[in-house]
């Protein structure tokens, strides 16, 4: 389906009336000052105005990578990150006594808005706005040639990642999309500088303190959060490590697997080692009972092209009690690959004009895993539209983790049950499937929590100074090796930038959101199989259909981020604390059972 883009000359006139400055109207000399209250309107209103003309610059880019897309994308951000700057300073100073609650809430939302803020230099602020740019477009244009004939974008790359079971290939592959990414180094590191100049001006160390401070919580104190919700994970991470460790070593031999060591990053099925499912095939016994389907296949048996993946993620919302997507999202959304340009394919969800003008991007593959990554990211898309009627600066989710969550929610229900209700199997798979479901769920979302974790970890320390632009590579290794015990399948030098290979990193986007929304998905799918009154195993629960979960869900996506966390949290579970013990229940049955193995074979665990 083709992508509508503005004509050119209405780009022209968009960037033009960026740059000129759309500021809140100043008071002239006869009117009274205006009032704490009234900046805060103004800052609000402006800065409505160009998140959605920035929105539609950057959408416009990530769909057509050209120098000229690339140029128009930078200038906006630029001009909008400067205003929000503006705004972030002029937020600094208001006297608080003044303000209302929602008014102090919007005013120290005003200070921390900015990802990477801008320098108070007109001419570093240019800078860091085409350094964010180039990068994402060293990104989006990354290929790598097998052949000479054969020159593969990073989703083929991964597909290859996901089959091959040829570790001289996987290492190729590994190795080859690594290289995509030495070119971004120094240009990284002279965002980190202008970014944390950015950050010193609004009155943050750097712009570590700065992501850490958007929790409802003083700054020092999310790290501390951060542990203890991994101090609780932890232990069943490390029995499903242990246990496919040993069963890699049996595929490969301990030569290619040692038995006390990191496990080779390229043996687990995915470019980054983040989630381990395409190996299940690998680790699952001979004699445990798997699902007994397999996603992919079903997908195709049943004529499942692209839109109708999607379409049929937009029923399980529709089930729910939600409205469908508008015309505009089928108009508007990238759903495939295109043969005749670059595109950043990193599958992502918008709201271009923070009302309805809601889409995705990305570039669908016909298998069980984009599938479930649909729902996902139509769960951004209904979370954006439930908060639409906020003000601007509560639009948004309760905290970022929330965001990535609530698509997880309704991921967790692609169960059986579910394939069954929608005719893509024909019998639930009995009870003692149920190990065998579990592992391969394990294997994405457990073998994740680390992952999620480390990245910020990493780049924290990188603002920090504590890891200097000379060891970015081995300090990387030294943390993913200290969290999920795996590492590079070939020796990495300083000549490396090997963080530069995940979007994040180049994107500059947050990575947290992701470990919370992993923790976060099972508190909230626990409670809401409760309000939908199913009674079993919770790893066997399915929302759909659900209006009374749906219901529920709803009154919070409806809050967006007018409430601190802690009391959307309670609206759907009643307990205003994250917590991972939802997580341990639903794997409760598979920690047994990889003890149990993991002792039959007499493994030593660790790394």
């Amino acid at each position: 389906m083709d992508t509508v883009m503005p004509h050119p000359s209405s780009l022209a006139l968009l960037v033009a009336s960026l740059l000129t400055g759309c500021n809140a109207s100043e008071p002239n000399s006869t009117e009274s000052k205006p009032t704490p209250s009234d900046q805060i309107h103004a800052a609000e209103q402006s800065l409505s105005q160009l998140s959605e003309e920035a929105a539609r610059a950057q959408w416009i880019y990530a769909n057509f990578i050209t120098d000229d897309t690339a140029t128009l994308a930078s200038d906006v951000g630029r001009a909008f990150s400067e205003k929000a700057v503006e705004y972030a300073s002029l937020a600094s100073t208001l006297e608080t006594a003044e303000l209302t609650p929602i008014e102090q809430r919007k005013r120290d939302l005003l200070l921390r808005a900015l990802t990477l803020p801008a320098p108070v230099d007109s001419d570093k602020s240019q800078r860091l706005a085409e350094l964010s740019t180039e990068l994402g477009g060293l990104y989006g244009k990354g290929r790598y040639c097998i052949t000479p004939e054969q020159c593969l974008s990073q989703p083929q790359l991964s597909s290859l990642m996901a089959t091959s079971r040829d570790p001289d290939l996987l290492k190729e592959i590994w190795t080859g999309w690594r290289e995509i990414a030495k070119p971004m180094r120094p240009l990284f590191a002279e965002q980190v500088t202008l970014a944390n100049e950015g950050a010193q001006a609004l009155g943050y160390q750097d712009v570590g303190e700065l992501w850490r401070s958007k929790y409802d919580m003083a700054p020092d104190a999310f790290p501390v959060e951060l542990d203890r919700l991994w101090g609780q994970v932890e232990p069943l991470y490390e029995a499903l490590h242990c246990y496919v460790r040993g069963e890699l070593g049996e595929n490969y031999g301990a030569d290619v697997v040692p038995q006390d060591s990191p496990i080779p990053a390229h043996l687990l099925g995915n470019m980054w080692a983040q989630q381990w499912g395409h190996i299940y095939p690998l680790v699952a016994p001979d004699d445990l009972p798997g699902p007994g389907y397999d996603l992919t296949e079903l997908l195709a048996e049943h004529d499942f092209d692209e839109i109708k993946m999607v379409r049929q993620a937009e029923q399980f919302f529709t089930s729910l009690g939600f409205e469908p997507l508008p015309d505009t999202f089928w108009q508007r959304s990238l759903f495939v690959e295109p043969e005749d340009r670059d595109v950043v394919c990193h599958a992502s969800a918008w709201n271009l004009d923070n009302r309805d003008d809601i889409r995705i991007k990305m570039c669908i593959r016909r298998n069980g895993e984009d599938f479930k990554v649909i729902h996902h990211e139509l769960g951004h898309n209904i979370y954006q539209r439930a908060y639409k009627d906020q003000p601007f600066l509560f639009k948004d989710s309760a905290n970022d983790g929330f965001h990535e969550a609530i698509g997880d929610v309704i991921s967790l229900s692609i169960t059986p049950s579910y394939l069954k209700q929608i005719g893509l199997i024909d019998q639930v798979p009995p009870a003692e499937s149920d190990i065998g479901l579990l592992l391969r769920q394990a294997l994405d979302k457990v073998a994740f929590l680390p992952f999620g974790l480390m990245i910020d970890q990493w780049r924290w320390q990188v603002f920090s100074g504590e890891i200097s632009a000379d060891r970015y590579n081995q300090a990387w290794w030294d943390l993913r090796q200290k969290y999920q015990g795996v590492a590079a399948p070939v020796a990495r030098t300083e000549a490396d930038f090997d963080p530069g290979a995940k979007y994040h990193v180049p994107g500059s986007v947050p990575y947290t959101r992701y470990f919370l929304a992993h923790i976060l998905q099972f508190q909230m799918f626990e409670a809401l199989c409760e309000e939908a009154g199913y009674e079993g195993p919770i790893h066997r629960c399915s929302l759909y259909g659900s209006e009374a979960a749906g219901t529920k869900l709803n009154r919070m996506l409806e809050m967006g981020l007018s409430q601190p966390w802690p009391q959307a949290l309670e609206v759907v579970t009643g307990n205003p604390e994250m917590s991972g013990q939802s997580l341990l229940n639903y794997f409760a049955p598979l920690h047994q059972w990889l003890d149990e193995q993991n002792r039959a074979s007499g493994r030593q665990c660790g790394w």
